[in-house]
């Protein structure tokens, strides 16, 4: 017991160390554009990379989230990225998600590997530290880079993400009432859900759940507040599937539908494990349920339809794993076979 004090302690301290650094750190981003290598469009990025690193930088690409474009902010993720004396550069990955050539296309996923590309080729990257992140939106796009591009990624963080665009759909339809957002994913995938084989098609390759079983080996963050989809748009189902695709590919055991039952109706689990009332000084929040599978990981916490940088960040930090260049893709083009809480 007395170690685990101490190393909260320790944790707590070195964590107000990296706050108070992180404090002054200046979040006005520098905007320049790059042409995609797919189709030759010009695509803005905004970047802020911190003057006084020295030797290889981390680099975090951030996403923006689903009705937005590069130019909405997101100061605290600045500032907690920069202030480690990581590179932050933030991709356009063609705006909000209500046409086809956004949502997970591929185009979009282009432009954040572009904009990978393009950072290793201005500053000098650690290229074993090439961190992905991103809430809602952005976690929906980063968990899919996850499942299509492990390779080019050293870990990836993702808040509240969307995995399942059928699902997210409906959910958004209720009664035959379509929604903004379920209009904004019907645009961009063609047409409802079952309205035809090809619009299907469309659903499942911009659906992280249907390619993340063969991204076991990248550190994945999946995290969620369990207030999400009662009081914001995406039901934590969607954080807890995506985990369970990665804990069956490693032949883990999976979240069950009755503890999902428990978060969903009580926000707690009536018999948590250990692991799901462990103490975690980055979050800040209560901890409601946290399980593991190799590297990864899933985070149910007191909160809601939001992310939180400095958990994020926290993590992030941890991971080191070599990433591939450019010049050798690997995009799976056929999903795994998966499973998930239904």
């Amino acid at each position: 017991m007395w170690n685990v004090k101490v190393c909260a302690t320790a944790m707590l301290l070195c964590m107000a160390t990296i706050s108070s650094s992180i404090a002054d750190t200046p979040t006005v981003l520098t905007e320049t554009s790059i042409n995609s290598s797919l189709d030759g469009q010009a695509q803005t990025i905004r970047y802020l990379a911190p003057p006084s690193v020295t030797g290889d930088a981390p680099l975090l690409v951030f996403l923006h989230t689903w009705s937005s474009d590069v130019h909405s902010n997101y100061p605290e993720w600045v500032k907690e990225a920069t202030g480690r004396g990581w590179i932050f550069v933030q991709p356009d990955f063609r705006g909000p998600n209500g046409r086809p050539e956004a949502c997970g296309s591929p185009l979009a996923q282009q432009d954040v590997l572009d904009a990978v590309d393009w950072a290793c080729s201005q500053f000098s990257v650690d290229r074993s530290r090439i961190y992905l992140a991103g809430a809602s939106g952005g976690g929906h796009m980063s968990l899919l880079l996850a499942g299509k591009h492990p390779e080019r990624f050293s870990a990836v963080s993702a808040y509240v993400g969307i995995t399942d665009l059928a699902d997210w759909y409906r959910f958004h339809a209720i009664k035959g009432s379509p929604d903004r957002y379920a209009e904004m994913t019907a645009s961009a995938c063609g047409g409802v859900p079952g309205a035809s084989e090809a619009v299907d098609n469309q659903y499942r390759a911009r659906s992280p759940i249907h390619w993340l079983n063969g991204s076991n080996s990248l550190p994945i963050d999946i995290a969620a507040g369990v207030h999400d989809g009662k009081k914001g748009s995406v039901p934590i189902r969607h954080s807890i599937n995506a985990f369970n695709v990665l804990a069956q590919g490693r032949g883990d055991v999976l979240i069950s539908e009755a503890e999902l039952s428990q978060l969903d109706k009580n926000n707690r689990l009536d018999h948590p494990l250990p692991s799901d009332v462990a103490a975690d000084a980055s979050f800040g929040r209560d901890i409601l349920l946290r399980r593991t599978t190799g590297p990864s990981r899933i985070t149910i916490f007191e909160g809601g339809h939001e992310g939180l940088p400095v958990a994020s960040c926290t993590w992030l930090s941890q991971q080191r794993r070599p990433t591939t260049p450019a010049s050798t893709p690997s995009q799976r083009t056929v999903p795994a076979a998966q499973s998930s809480t239904r």
